[in-house]
């Protein structure tokens, strides 16, 4: 493994530890500032807006990350990060932590850039295993995040905001001064405030035919992924009666399985049957484990389906690969913004929607969401089948 993929990854895995840290704290951290209880509300006010400005500039950032370079766009993110943290540490009023969570979605293009950075410094053959290296250290962050989160939260509930912004000062530290570029940008490129427009490299994306259905079926794969973190607490309580403890155990054995698979198993699984089967077998996996979770009586069976849901993860690092191989190699950051606005564009919407569903269903039937979920899914199966890997075309003249 080269010293920037190691370097970049574990940059990856300290950002997703920064992120985990403040997750178990945030409503504590609301309830103290605005003192009140009732922070449900406000704390998914917050989240839609951290989203929102990933949405709108995301691809922003990842057209800046083709024209001037990886590195000075993903310290911009970083240092926004770190501003975001301690401006949450310290904040008096409530205001000012809305204020922090803006700033860090506008500068959070950390996962663009370190995307697009990993397809600059592979092979169209080692991106699929690269990816799913990606997001194994990716998942390794959130779980160890929410548990040192949860232990300085008990002694102190502003602690994890002061370390996740320590954490991200390391970052920063890291890709200054070990990260190579991989890219150094166009430099004969002329900036224009037309650049800034955030909607352009969604026009852009729309351009290239074969785009359009793997960038609908990474929307649908999203927005289905919303389920987990939005419902899955709040179904624990309702089906087995858990506890605070139970819930974050069958998270962190759901972690360590996704990250395993991703690590281990993604690279051999395409190497085997090419993006577009290991996508099938992926979706396979989740729908049963979906359908399963949808019936089940028992709170054990939710440990017994962690290894059949992060079989399937192996999907969505063969879609990533996929994507790449569409676009030329000066484009790849502005491809990795657009992927990161969709991403953002699903956790705005997902959540309201799986919510909404969950309290109309939970007095009859609470299962029945994850049946919900596995229908929207299987919305992406005929895009799937249709896929014919392909490399990339000419890019359109009006792009």
């Amino acid at each position: 493994m080269n010293k920037a993929l190691v370097v970049i990854l574990a940059a990856v895995t300290l950002d997703a530890v920064g992120i985990g840290l403040i997750f178990p704290i945030l409503p504590s951290l609301l309830r103290d500032v605005g003192h009140t209880t009732e922070v449900a509300t406000l704390l998914g006010l917050m989240l839609a807006l951290y989203s929102a400005c990933q949405f709108l500039f995301s691809p922003i950032l990842g057209v800046l990350s083709d024209r001037f370079g990886r590195r000075p766009v993903l310290l911009v993110s970083l240092a926004g990060a770190a501003i975001d943290y301690l401006i949450m540490a310290f904040a008096p009023e409530l205001w000012m932590l809305v204020l922090g969570r803006a700033i860090s979605g506008i500068t959070s293009a950390n996962m663009a850039v370190a995307t697009a950075y990993i397809t600059d410094i592979s092979s169209e053959e080692e991106r699929a295993k690269r990816f799913g290296l990606f997001h194994a250290m990716f998942g390794i962050g959130f779980i160890v995040g929410p548990v040192l989160g949860g232990l300085l939260g008990d002694f102190w509930v502003r602690a994890p905001f002061i370390a996740a912004a320590l954490l991200n000062a390391a970052n920063f530290a890291l890709a200054l001064f070990v990260l190579p570029e991989s890219r150094h940008g166009q430099r004969e490129a002329r900036f224009t405030w037309d650049t800034l427009n955030p909607f352009k490299p969604l026009k852009w994306a729309l351009t290239f035919a074969a785009l359009i259905p793997l960038m609908t079926i990474f929307v649908i794969m999203n927005f289905v992924g919303t389920v987990y973190g939005t419902i899955w607490a709040l179904f624990s309580e309702d089906s087995f009666a858990w506890s605070g403890f139970m819930i974050g155990l069958s998270l962190g054995a759901f972690g360590v399985f996704h990250a395993g698979a991703q690590a281990f198993l993604t690279g051999p699984a395409v190497a085997r049957l090419g993006e577009r089967w290991a996508l099938v077998v992926g979706m396979a996996c989740e729908l049963t484990a979906l359908v399963i979770l949808g019936v089940a009586t028992q709170g054990w069976v939710l440990f017994a389906l962690a290894p059949l849901f992060a079989l399937g993860g192996i999907g969505m690092p063969a879609l990533q690969s996929l994507t790449t191989t569409q676009v030329d190699a000066d484009r790849q950051g502005q491809l990795q913004g657009v992927l990161a606005s969709l991403v953002s564009l699903a956790a705005v919407f997902g959540p309201v929607f799986f919510s909404f569903v969950y309290f109309a269903l939970r007095g009859s039937w609470p299962g029945l969401i994850w049946i919900v979920a596995a229908g929207i899914y299987l919305l992406a199966l005929p895009l799937i089948l249709g896929i014919r890997r392909s490399r990339r075309t000419k890019e359109p003249a009006s792009a």
